[in-house]
């Protein structure tokens, strides 16, 4: 097989910018098959002669490929750990993020044109995490990495490190698995099922068929409330918005239920709701979603230890102390399952599981001891 992707810069002119590669066909683990694939990701620094300072991280969810802004003025969204300097310096390392199998930022997904000219729409397949890691080997391989020096995430990202360390464990050295556990919980699946069944039930969605026409954005903004209010605390929410009402509305002040004001955390709930519409694709958010519900690095590999069993990286746990959708007792059922004596590492926030975003800074010191120095 062929694989073409875009060449490596010869400096930092391009750090941080978008590249595509075709891995060509993906047979899916759940019996689906997609004849050209297509992935996006962004590299920032230079791979050296012997390609051992490459560096992978996973996108979240949501997240998109640019973890940091390198020649670009888009701010990152993992700025306080990477570039010029940072924890993971891109002075020394080698950067690659890449865009996940189903997404809307340049990779294969239900948008993209299927052989027939049409997007895929409701045809595309269930792609798991596991594809998604098959396919981005082929990627690694295209830019001449045999090994990651680490592969770090947070949330489905780490989710995602974990399955390249379990899938490929000679091709990992060191893997951060930051806010997950080793499976998505049940609890998780029933948030999942509820955020993709508020898109599929927008009278817009037409079986994933859509395009040409009007998307199912109201579906889309229920579905991000629903997991945003997952991501943020209850002591965050009532620290910030309390009871209050939105300026100048009235949520106790109505003569029938559709007309009365709304409370602060309402107008902030639509506020992410309106922000995510703006940016993704509700197929992409389905096939994600479900792509996270598949999480399982046990899946046909017998116990979780014996799974954990077959993987050589060094490891990296880390939870935030304040999550309510991966709690730090999955982390630390992760960490106790692992070979050898893995600690947990603690963010401190009072916001939730959205700590692995914004307060990434607290674990710069112990990522570099263990995996950067």
């Amino acid at each position: 097989m062929t694989i073409t992707a875009t060449a490596l810069p010869k400096s930092g002119e391009e750090d941080g910018t978008v590249k595509y590669a075709a891995i060509g066909p993906l047979d899916l683990e759940a019996g689906g098959f997609l004849p050209d694939v297509v992935l996006a990701y962004e590299t920032w620094g230079q791979l050296n002669a012997d390609a051992s300072n490459a560096v992978l991280i996973q996108h979240a969810l949501t997240g998109s490929t640019h973890v940091a802004r390198g020649a670009t003025d888009e701010e990152g969204w993992w700025e306080q750990l990477v570039g010029p300097g940072a924890t993971i310096d891109t002075n020394r390392f080698f950067v690659v993020s890449i865009n996940i199998v189903g997404g809307c930022y340049g990779s294969t997904g239900p948008s993209s044109e299927a052989p027939d000219g049409r997007p895929w729409g409701s045809r595309f397949p269930l792609v798991t995490l596991r594809d998604s890691t098959e396919a981005e080997a082929r990627l690694a391989e295209a830019l001449g990495i045999e090994a990651w020096h680490a592969v770090l995430g947070g949330s489905m990202g780490g989710a995602r490190a974990l399955e390249w360390a379990a899938t490929f464990p000679e091709r990992v050295k060191r893997c951060a698995v930051i806010s997950v556990g080793a499976y998505s919980t049940a609890e998780q699946i029933a948030f999942a099922q509820a955020q993709t069944l508020a898109i599929r039930q927008d009278p817009n969605f037409n079986n994933g068929d859509y395009y040409g026409g009007t998307a199912p954005e109201h579906g889309l903004a229920l579905a991000r409330r629903i997991a945003h209010i997952t991501y943020r605390s209850a002591l965050e929410l009532d620290f910030r918005f309390g009871r209050e009402a939105q300026h100048q509305e009235k949520p106790l002040a109505a003569a029938v239920l559709g007309e009365r004001g709304r409370y602060q955390v309402e107008s902030y709930l639509d506020h992410q709701g309106t922000k995510l519409v703006r940016r993704f694709d509700a197929n992409s958010y389905i096939a994600i979603t479900e792509a996270l519900m598949s999480h399982d690095v046990a899946r046909g590999r017998g116990s979780l230890e014996a799974a954990l069993s077959r993987t050589t990286a060094e490891f990296f746990v880390a939870a935030v102390d304040s999550d309510r959708l991966y709690f730090p007792a999955q982390s630390r059922e992760l960490a106790e399952a692992l070979p050898g004596d893995v600690p947990v590492h603690v963010i401190e926030a009072p916001i939730g599981h959205d700590g692995f975003l914004t307060e990434i800074g607290q674990l710069s010191a112990q990522l570099r001891g263990a995996f950067f120095a």
